[in-house]
């Protein structure tokens, strides 16, 4: 896990169910709401790619159809 200001956080799972948003849950229980327009390499992603997506180590994310891998920080700067 990542240790972000003195707390443990993981990502549990990814959704992109809202229009234009990607939910993030932590493993501490805080959902994080964030504008796919913040990630452009995401927004290119057709729906079905962004639901196809894998969560390493509980603190990387990536899509079949990409090579780019985030972290929970990037989705803790925005």
């Amino acid at each position: 896990m990542c240790k972000y200001k003195d707390t443990d956080l993981g990502i549990k799972k990814l959704d992109f169910g809202k229009r234009g948003m990607m939910i993030v849950y932590l493993t501490d229980g805080r959902i994080v709401m964030v504008p796919v327009s913040m990630f452009p390499d995401i927004k290119k992603l057709s729906h079905a790619q962004r639901e196809d997506y894998m969560i390493m180590d509980d603190q990387y994310f990536s899509f079949e159809a990409m090579s780019k891998i985030y972290s929970v920080k990037d989705v803790l700067r925005y």
